[in-house]
């Protein structure tokens, strides 16, 4: 007669308990074209393996860089705060409205960036002269020591993601990447974008 598997065993006798168990892949941005065009014969799928992977890896990149810095203590909104002052140089102030421009975000989102920034010492505001009156947002001794220590963890980890590419292969797809997405926006009409993984 013949006798059952044991336990944590295949059917060949290995011992199953010791092969890592993976949830089933995602269909892959190949099985879906190849599905469309069984399907419908003719339509168009050039595009899918472009902007399937992107917007998979978007995702990927945007939750991964969101627990990053929830371990460091500070929120998306913030750091892209605190890193479009740093990046300006000395003094490491700018206007609400050029912070907008250089944040891509709207006139009310930088309000609320700045109050809640500034509420946690990062960053100081005052009102200048002038028409239309103008506020500047300054980066603080303590905004300026937690962008440092947390764009470092950032950087550090979105270079490790992307290591399994040779920097021959990074170097072309940046520039890929720029064309493509200004083309798209010129296309569009459109050249706002938003912070992945922000708000």
């Amino acid at each position: 007669m013949a006798r059952d598997p044991q336990p944590g065993r295949d059917d060949d006798g290995r011992d199953g308990a010791r092969t890592p168990q993976h949830p089933a892949p995602a269909h892959s941005a190949r099985e879906i074209a190849a599905a469309w065009e069984r399907e419908r014969p003719g339509t168009p799928v050039s595009s899918i393996g472009i902007v399937t992977p992107i917007w998979q890896l978007a995702k990927l990149f945007g939750d991964d860089r969101r627990r990053v810095l929830a371990r460091a203590g500070v929120d998306t909104a913030t750091l892209d705060l605190l890193s479009v002052l740093r990046r300006s140089g000395p003094p490491y102030a700018l206007s609400t409205r050029e912070l907008g421009h250089r944040s891509l975000v709207t006139a009310g989102a930088v309000s609320q960036r700045v109050a809640r920034a500034e509420q946690e010492g990062l960053v100081t505001r005052e009102a200048t002269g002038g028409r239309p009156r103008t506020v500047l947002v300054t980066l603080t001794p303590a905004g300026h020591d937690l962008v440092e220590a947390t764009v470092d963890q950032v950087l550090h980890r979105e270079a490790g993601l992307v290591a399994g590419l040779t920097p021959e292969q990074q170097t072309r797809l940046t520039e890929l990447l720029h064309v493509l997405l200004t083309d798209v926006q010129h296309r569009m009409g459109d050249d706002r974008l938003s912070q992945v993984g922000g708000e």
